[in-house]
């Protein structure tokens, strides 16, 4: 569950405060302290979390990206500059943008706002910002459970597209004058984004308070979760990460609310095939831990437990390496009438992890598998058992396996569209030994630039190959030159626009082809 830090570095965060102890500090020193006492405390009780910090005023800017590293966020904290005045709604859609970008809207976030309880003033204000949204949203009451549901406007970013909680962190005493009016708005943010939160305040402004807040913050929404996971009389202690979240939904007739057990038990194990791509609330990493972690201690002594983990047997471990091998996956029990499958995952050749995926709550989310209740070894219900002769399964999934040598191609983000010109021209400047392999990644960008309606990326795919046209260098092979202006007036043509048609390479006294 990715973190953002949105820190406010208006120039009322640089206002001192004069606290009981004799402290005269910025409230903006008191917001690094705080964000190291949490940042601390991720390193201790969750090491795989990403964070990333931004920081806003009239603009926003991501200084660090997400990153487990916390460290690069400690060294960019101290060399933060103050700027003009607050604006915290430009700056949540920044974020929104940002972690669209990153994970897409599938991945829960969180995002902590740390602001000094000011929100600002005039144009642009939060204020003003929610009055002019108040005038432009149209409310719904569900008469059921009395909730007023907000429509999202053009300019607002909120709600999120994505689940995210929304902690909202004032470095501010109980009796700051401007509180009273900015208590109410900050509340009003996260009611208009729906997905949990709450603002948080420090008894009074201290290093020692602003510790304690920093620290309860962190143990209320990144706690680990721990539980047992069993299989008949083998069991291990693990960490679920990223914790799971109560499953909440509203039916015809009933709502479910759900909390996952800390025990999760293995009832069987199917075949990668059979399962298939079953549709799935959250995926998580299964992770083993020692006793003594899963009781929350520290000190000397968890370290000692960490250092013999690698000597201590797993059954974590024993079940990966088999599912890994065998290829097949565990259906277990996450609570009542609750069910999932754990696997082995890698997300590269030298890295694999041990996964469990999550269903929506009931017995019947798998169509093609039945009532999950009602699984029983194969060989009780066939003679001779499947799979046994003619390698089938008794679930109707399709078995035979599509050729993958020709892979679609797919521009969700940016990164997509730029990795296919730049292998284009890297092929262009291997000219005429890429030839082949130039023209043919040539029409799949074109053809797939038709499809999309996107004819202004053949203009500047042309334009592109003119100037490398310009860039060969004197030793250049002769065709290449002559293919390159070629191409870049065939891409430019009215011919190039018929998909059906491909751009055939130009005969030359050089080309080698018959």
């Amino acid at each position: 569950m990715p973190t953002v830090i949105l820190l406010d570095v208006s120039l009322s965060m640089s206002r001192k405060v004069s606290s009981d102890t004799g402290e005269n500090l910025q409230r903006q020193h008191y917001a690094i302290h705080g964000i190291n006492t949490f940042l601390d405390y991720l390193s201790i009780s969750n090491k795989l979390e990403f964070v990333s910090l931004v920081v806003f005023s009239s603009l926003w800017e991501q200084v660090v990206g997400f990153t487990r590293d916390y460290e690069s966020i400690k060294t960019a904290l101290n060399k933060l500059e103050e700027y003009d005045k607050t604006a915290i709604v430009p700056a949540l859609g920044g974020v929104t943008g940002l972690i669209l970008d990153e994970w897409g809207s599938a991945t829960a976030c969180q995002v902590i706002l740390i602001t000094d309880g000011n929100p600002g003033t005039g144009q642009g204000s939060l204020q003003q910002t929610l009055h002019d949204y108040s005038k432009q949203t149209q409310t719904a009451v569900h008469t059921e459970n009395v909730r007023v549901q907000f429509r999202k406007t053009s300019d607002f970013p909120l709600p999120m597209p994505f689940i995210c909680k929304l902690n909202i962190v004032c470095i501010a005493g109980q009796n700051d004058s401007g509180l009273t009016d900015a208590l109410p708005l900050y509340e009003k943010l996260i009611d208009i984004n729906g997905y949990g939160g709450e603002v948080h305040l420090p008894d009074a402004i201290s290093m020692k308070n602003i510790h304690s807040m920093f620290h309860k913050l962190g143990e209320k929404y990144y706690s680990p979760s721990y539980g047992t996971l069993k299989c008949g009389h083998l069991g291990s202690k693990i960490q679920i990460f990223p914790p799971p979240e109560e499953f909440k939904k509203e039916r015809d007739f009933e709502y479910i609310c759900r909390s996952i057990s800390t025990d999760v038990e293995i009832f069987g194990f199917l075949d990668i095939a059979d399962i298939a791509s079953p549709p799935v609330i959250s995926r998580h990493l299964i992770l083993p831990v020692s006793p003594t972690a899963a009781k929350g201690k520290n000190g000397s002594e968890n370290e000692e437990e960490e250092k013999d983990d690698g000597k201590t047997p797993s059954f974590t471990v024993l079940l990966h390496g088999s599912l890994k091998v065998e290829g097949m996956v565990a259906l277990v029990t996450l609570g009542k009438d609750w069910y999932g499958v754990m696997f082995a995952w890698a997300d590269s050749k030298k890295k694999s992890n041990l996964m469990l995926s999550m269903f929506e709550p009931g017995s019947d989310v798998i169509p093609w598998l039945g009532n999950l209740r009602h699984l029983a070894p194969i060989s009780d219900f066939s003679d001779p058992p499947y799979g046994e002769e003619d390698n089938t399964t008794p679930f109707p999934v399709r078995q035979d396996r599509r050729s993958y040598a020709q892979n679609s191609t797919v521009w969700i983000r940016a990164a997509g569209l730029q990795a296919d010109v730049q292998k284009i021209l890297r092929h262009a400047r291997k000219l005429p030994e890429k030839q082949q392999h130039f023209y043919r990644e040539l029409n799949r960008l074109r053809r797939m630039a038709l499809s999309l309606g996107f004819v202004e990326l053949l203009d500047a795919m042309s334009a592109m190959l003119e100037r490398e046209c310009t860039l060969l260098p004197g030793t250049a092979h002769p065709d290449a030159a002559l293919q390159l202006t070629h191409a870049a007036n065939a891409v430019r043509s009215d011919t190039a626009k018929d998909i059906t048609q491909n751009i055939l390479p130009l005969r030359t006294n050089f080309s080698t082809d018959d």
